[in-house]
């Protein structure tokens, strides 16, 4: 499977008056990664799929906030 995560290292200019984030990170969408819908997908429990908003695993994407991708910065 892909990773969701994408990270960059945007340019950091020498005039810059605030200090530089080195290392920016985004996250796509597992929708990108599957064209047509196959058949026969595994799916969450009824119960499971609410609570994660998806009833497919392969289009499960876990919210991951700032706080997650500090050990990235710097």
């Amino acid at each position: 499977m892909y990773s969701q995560i994408r990270v960059y290292y945007p340019y950091i200019s020498p005039f810059d008056p605030c200090p530089p984030i080195r290392v920016k990170t985004y996250q796509v969408n597992p929708q990108l990664f599957i064209g047509f819908q196959p058949e026969n997908l595994p799916q969450f429990s009824p119960m499971e799929a609410l609570r994660l908003g998806t009833l497919w695993p392969a289009l499960y994407s876990p919210y991951s906030g700032r706080g997650d991708q500090e050990g990235l910065e710097g």
